[in-house]
């Protein structure tokens, strides 16, 4: 059984970070820079599957600039067999789109046929929260995500995921794609036999165009108010292709100085036109009566 194991070099969780001075990003210069610490409890997980005799080998894959090479030898020095990196950018301050770390993460699955992807269940830099179930998505294989206990029998993994109303036992057949929390497991430390067999460790380096893939795009941010106009689209059905977008008060996304006025953005806001949401003169009867200090999910007793 082989497992696939995809680790993001992050800023180090202790690091206090600094923006630049023009806004542009974070200050990276002289920054300690480590695995995040979610891939490093899957890196642990695949490591003890190992030693138990369920798994024959242990890949570690990273996408991103050159220097994640450091971060794939910590995983090595753990103890994973083998790693890959491919190099979708040389700009340490670029963050890649999660549909694109999918879709290479994809490539690299069907290259390496692995029965189980283990990966962290969010980067603590951007907290998308996104790539395993993208990656799952695009495979069609089964996806347990927030796991916390993780059990495997019979081509099956027993996972317990952590849920906002506790906790979920569910089984997934293999090969399935499981993102991992916090309290699965406890890190271990490499030592330092460890760290300098690593060294002798197969590495190989790849890009996008190995697998078919153009280059990486970099992760794009909006505004507030254009997120808030984006989120009123996907609620409220309209057509949001590129030919079809029209935003009220600009031509396109690329011209914040025709942004819409304080006055403009009460009038729609008034008006329904954020979030799908009903004006003043559009509620019903039952909101008017609403007490002070409602809650929809209050208890009655």
């Amino acid at each position: 059984m082989k497992v696939l194991v995809p680790v993001k070099r992050v800023i180090d969780y202790n690091v206090k970070v600094r923006v630049k001075a023009d806004g542009s990003g974070f200050d990276l210069a002289n920054v300690k820079m480590s695995m995040n610490p979610f891939d490093e409890i899957a890196v642990e997980e695949a490591i003890r599957l190992k030693e138990r005799g369920i798994v024959t080998e242990v890949i570690v894959c990273s996408i991103g600039v050159k220097q994640s090479q450091e971060t794939l030898r910590t995983a090595l020095a753990m103890g994973a067999d083998r790693a890959i990196l491919i190099e979708a950018t040389d700009n340490v301050q670029t963050d890649i789109e999660p549909l694109v770390v999918a879709k290479l993460l994809a490539a690299v699955v069907a290259g390496e046929a692995p029965d189980l992807v283990l990966c962290g269940k969010q980067a603590i830099d951007n907290d998308m929260n996104a790539t395993g179930q993208r990656l799952s998505a695009l495979l069609g294989w089964a996806q347990g995500t927030f796991i916390s206990e993780l059990t495997i029998a019979d081509g099956k993994a027993i996972v317990t995921r952590e849920v906002d109303g506790g906790l979920q036992i569910i089984a997934v057949t293999l090969p399935a794609v499981l993102t991992v929390d916090l309290r699965l497991n406890e890190p271990r430390y490499a030592s330092l036999p460890n760290i300098m067999k690593a060294k002798a460790k197969p590495l190989v380096l790849k890009t996008p165009a190995d697998y078919d893939r153009a280059p990486a795009a970099p992760l794009t941010r909006l505004g507030s108010s254009w997120c808030m106009m984006a989120l009123g689209w996907l609620s409220s059905g309209w057509n949001t292709s590129p030919t079809a977008i029209r935003l009220p008060y600009a031509s396109s996304l690329t011209t914040p100085s025709t942004a819409p006025t304080k006055a403009q953005r009460r009038r729609s806001i008034s008006s329904g036109a954020f979030a799908g949401s009903p004006g003043k003169s559009e509620r019903s009867p039952e909101t008017k009566k609403r007490p002070r200090g409602y809650s929809p999910g209050a208890l009655v007793p």
